[in-house]
Parts: C-alpha cells; sequence; structure tokens
C-alpha cells in the first residue's frame, strides 16, 4: 500500500479545507469524495477498466480529460490505483491527490512537477 508523505497529506489536508471541499481522508494519504457508488464488483488494481474522466490543478485549470478510454489500472498513478476501487461500475469519484500519488516531482506535460492533482473519475466499466 503506498502512503503519502506527512509534509504532502498536511500540504493536501490545508488545501481542502482552505476550499472547502467535503471530502473524506484516505489512510493512504489522499481524500475524495464518491458522488455516486454504483453497483456490482469493484475493480482491484488487476482490472482493465473504462472510464471518463478529467484532471485538474487546483487553480481549477484542466490539463487532461477523456471518454470511454481503458487503461489496466496496475499502468496508472498510485492515487487511481488506490482510489478507483473505492467504487462500483456506474460509480463517480472525485480524487484529491497529493504528489507522490500523483507524478512526484516530475513535470508532467502541462502539469507542474509536485503538483495536487483532482481527477474527476466515472467508472463505466470493469473489462476483465
Amino acid at each position: 500500500m503506498a502512503k503519502a508523505p506527512e509534509a504532502e497529506v498536511a500540504t493536501l489536508k490545508e488545501f481542502i479545507e482552505s476550499s472547502g471541499i467535503s471530502a473524506t481522508a484516505d489512510e493512504r494519504g489522499f481524500y475524495y469524495s464518491i458522488q455516486s457508488p454504483g453497483s456490482g464488483e469493484k475493480p482491484t488494481v488487476r482490472s482493465n477498466v473504462t472510464v471518463n474522466y478529467e484532471g485538474s490543478l487546483t487553480n481549477g485549470k484542466i490539463f487532461d480529460s477523456n471518454k470511454n478510454i481503458s487503461f489496466g489500472l496496475y499502468q496508472l498513478i498510485l492515487g487511481w490505483q488506490e482510489g478507483i476501487p473505492l467504487i462500483a461500475p456506474g460509480g463517480s469519484i472525485t480524487l484529491y491527490l497529493p504528489p507522490s500519488l500523483a507524478y512526484g516531482s516530475r513535470a508532467q506535460g502541462g502539469i507542474p512537477a509536485n503538483s495536487i492533482l483532482i481527477f474527476k473519475i466515472d467508472l463505466i466499466r470493469i473489462n476483465g
């Protein structure tokens, strides 16, 4: 189980509280808000899933979005590996990820290094 460093968790907590966001703290160091739990079996890190998603920075800038895209969860950032299994197909979740559960100290496209990332994810289905 991946766990974010305390300093990152504290910074993320400060962002959540100062923004007035209603989210649940996970022991692994990220926050989440489930809009809909979905139904049926939840995916595992070995699952291949189809999702709709939107990724943004804390300033609201959207850096990526996609619809009906499939991934093996094991191929994705740790925050997705830990967060998506909290919902079942048909479910929607917003993940608030500290840098170490996202891209860490690496800048990635339009994402600055050491960024807190926000992902709105709809789990369409588990493909296997």
